[in-house]
């Protein structure tokens, strides 16, 4: 791993240089054990998630149809950044090819809009089922839930992949060293030798339509759930009304949060460590809570993840018939 104090004069050619990676020159073996560990288990537990709303009958609802599709997004989101990165601090060799880059930037930013989405539209199940529960089943049917993830899909990688063109036929300046773990677009605009007004026009345009917006109508959301909590005269349907939108919330905040600071805050040389550092927050760490914030706040998740495993492990203990020797597997 010593080599990995070479990085920042290791030669591009036509890629780039994340230089996230020569700043854990000396921790490398730890980082890449860490980053094992998380990535694992963000494979694990949104699959389980995956998994038990898939199987388990009492899971077919219009929050679990979004939950599943959440899981599913961020086991592709992580898998765009993490097996790279993990190969860097492995071969302690933060380059990355002109291409790859591009494609790591339009996976990344598809996954990450389509994401803020379905974020929305799981604020607006909630919304629904709170403040208007007799019409539920009517408002979010599956017909509305598979239109709204489809057109996601539709509105976000057309638009991200014209993003994505945009920034990579700019004239990048000679030392091609990104300041960060993967590639993105501010650090990328760092680099440009050319005039970048257009290319932030079209960022902070998407930031408005696939960030801000679906945050908005989240906060509305929620506002309004609120409200409708608080008129409740029992104390115990508050308190279960709460907690089923509680994960939720938890899950916006820690990937929002993050989010809205790196996109939307000046950037300078000072703060490229924090931006760098805080990309981790909502590329990393929110992807390895999510199952188990759902998991640990959500009775029905629990109960629907316990009867699993109990079910394998019931198929697993053989069966003797009385009277004889004989097992039954």
């Amino acid at each position: 791993m010593s080599q990995g104090i070479g990085l920042e004069n290791h030669t591009t050619g036509s890629g780039f240089i994340l230089l996230g990676f020569s700043e854990l020159c000396s921790l490398q073996s730890l980082c890449f054990t860490t980053f094992l560990v998380i990535y694992l288990m963000i494979l694990t537990g949104n699959s389980l998630i995956v998994l038990i709303t898939v199987v388990d009958p009492r899971l077919h609802n219009p929050m679990y149809f979004f939950l599943r599709n959440l899981s599913l997004l961020e086991i592709c989101y992580t898998s765009v950044t993490l097996p790279n990165m993990l190969l860097a601090l492995l071969l302690a060799d933060g380059s990355i090819s002109f291409l790859g880059c591009a494609a790591q930037l339009y996976f990344m930013d598809s996954l990450g809009s389509i994401e803020c989405l379905v974020l929305a539209a799981m604020a607006y199940d909630r919304y629904t089922a709170v403040c208007d529960p007799l019409h539920y089943t009517l408002i979010m049917s599956r017909g509305l839930c598979i239109r709204l993830l489809l057109g996601s899909w539709m509105i976000v990688l057309p638009l991200q992949a014209g993003q994505t063109y945009q920034v990579f036929t700019l004239p990048f300046c000679a030392s091609h060293q990104l300041h960060h773990f993967f590639c993105d677009v501010p650090p990328l605009l760092e680099l440009a030798c050319a005039d970048i007004f257009w290319n932030q026009v079209v960022m902070y345009t998407i930031i408005l339509g696939f960030v801000i917006l679906p945050f908005s109508l989240i906060l509305i959301s929620y506002i309004k759930i609120i409200r409708a909590v608080l008129k409740m005269s029992s104390a115990l349907g508050r308190h279960k009304t709460f907690s089923t939108c509680f994960s939720h919330l938890v899950v916006v905040t820690l990937f929002y949060g993050s989010a809205i600071v790196v996109y939307l805050k000046r950037h300078s040389r000072d703060s490229a460590d924090t931006d760098m550092y805080l990309a981790l927050l909502y590329t990393v760490v929110t992807p390895m809570f999510n199952p188990l914030i759902y998991s640990l706040r959500n009775k029905e998740v629990r109960t629907a993840l316990k009867k699993l495993l109990w079910t394998k492990q019931c198929h697993r203990v053989p069966k003797i018939v009385p009277g004889s020797a004989t097992v039954i597997d």
